[in-house]
């Protein structure tokens, strides 16, 4: 007897379709009643991510959406009211505005008006026109957000912080990329260290401050002393921060992702005290920091030497640093030394021989290594990535 794909359960065919993209999924409903009906078990759908544009009126959409248990919209273009998606989704779980620039405080107000307690993460990166009377409406009806991305809202201040502080207890993760107005004042308020006003976000194990450039050494002392659950810390590109304030960072012992990133005052002394601390990183990225030189790989093998994750680009690092690090680096996975332009084939080889559980090297601009050392990096047993970038043969080195 000749089985048909038409005889299977309709909890056999959810599942097949389950394993599809988001248009085939869409797809397979167009096929017949049996796979339509199949197709909207909420279990096909599942972690899905709507993108829609709202342009004009569709009274099907959210019924459709709400049918198939999706609870995650992005708004690709938003030309109707946010409180026309709120209302359609009342139990939505995410919420991605990103780019939409044409949101306003008054818009998001007039969506923003009773709780959401479904609403989990909300991303406004981008919004620029967004500024701290929305943070004022968020804090005030989404009691249970726990991830909120503000990069690039460059209208927020620290008062907008304040009213995190004050509303969003529950906050993990927190992204405040370019806010330039935001100081060490507005991350105290997070850090709780104005409790009379406002009991912070003590809970955040994500934060990116990255381009504050407002921020100093007190911000860090701040977070050192109120973020005690953090793990992921991003720095990059705050010129205001030094090398004293890594005495703060360095007793943060939940951390485990630092990124110094073009901070132009962290030096090796930074460093040393980084590893002189009681940190367990994991991932440490201190790329295009001028100050950082060989010194700094000694002090990273002293102390830090259970990294997993290490970025060097375009350090002042030679085959010196190297050799006095990579014999205590047992757990290195990745490393990224590109536009390190006094690594050698030296370097390349002490690589090699200790660094055995590498998984991916940048290479690129690293205009000093030649065929020979490449074919000892690509020796590396579990090696998975290898970035050459501006690397090229010599005449000498084509000639076979």
């Amino acid at each position: 007897m000749e089985t048909h794909i038409s005889c299977l359960f309709p909890e056999i065919l959810a599942m097949i379709f389950s394993y599809l993209d988001v248009r085939d999924k869409g797809r397979v409903a167009q096929v017949c009643t049996a796979w339509r009906d199949a197709s909207y078990h909420k279990s096909v759908w599942r972690g899905v991510e709507a993108k829609l544009h709202l342009r004009r009126a569709n009274p099907s959409l959210f019924p459709s959406l709400q049918a198939r248990g999706i609870r995650r919209v992005q708004i690709l273009s938003l030309r109707r009211s946010l409180s026309y998606v709120i209302q359609g989704m009342p139990n939505i779980e995410s919420l991605n505005l990103s780019g939409c620039y044409n949101l306003t405080d008054n818009g998001l107000g007039h969506a923003f008006v009773q709780e959401i307690p479904s609403l989990r993460v909300l991303n406004l990166s981008l919004c620029k026109q967004i500024t701290d009377s929305s943070l004022g409406r968020i804090a005030q009806y989404l009691k249970n957000l726990e991830v909120l991305e503000l990069g690039g809202c460059s209208n927020i201040t620290n008062t907008g912080l304040l009213l995190i502080a004050w509303g969003l207890h529950r906050l993990k993760s927190l992204n405040l990329r370019s806010c330039r107005h935001v100081s060490d004042v507005g991350i105290g308020h997070l850090a709780g260290m104005t409790r009379s006003a406002a009991e912070g976000c003590l809970s955040l194990e994500y934060l990116t401050l990255q381009d504050c450039q407002k921020l100093t050494d007190l911000s860090l002392k701040h977070i050192s002393k109120g973020l005690s659950k953090l793990k992921v810390l991003n720095l990059s590109f705050c010129g205001g921060i030094s090398d004293a304030g890594m005495i703060h960072v360095s007793h943060m012992t939940s951390l485990w992702s630092l990124n110094l990133r073009s901070c132009d005052n962290i030096s090796d002394t930074g460093i040393m005290h980084l590893a002189m601390g009681t940190l367990r990183l994991s991932g440490l990225d201190m790329s295009f920091c001028d100050k950082i030189g060989d010194q700094s790989l000694a002090y990273i093998a002293q102390g830090l030497y259970q990294l997993k994750s290490l970025s060097l680009c375009s350090c002042h690092i030679s085959d010196d640093g190297i050799n006095r690090m990579v014999r205590q680096m047992h757990e290195l996975r990745t490393l990224n030394i590109g536009q390190c332009v006094r690594i050698t084939d030296k370097g390349l080889e002490l690589i090699a021989d200790h660094l055995t559980q590498l998984t991916g090297i940048d290479l690129y601009g690293c205009t000093k290594i030649t065929k020979r050392g490449l074919e000892r990096i690509t020796q590396l047993p579990c090696l998975k990535v290898l970035n050459l970038g501006l690397w090229q043969m010599t005449e000498s080195e084509k000639v076979r």
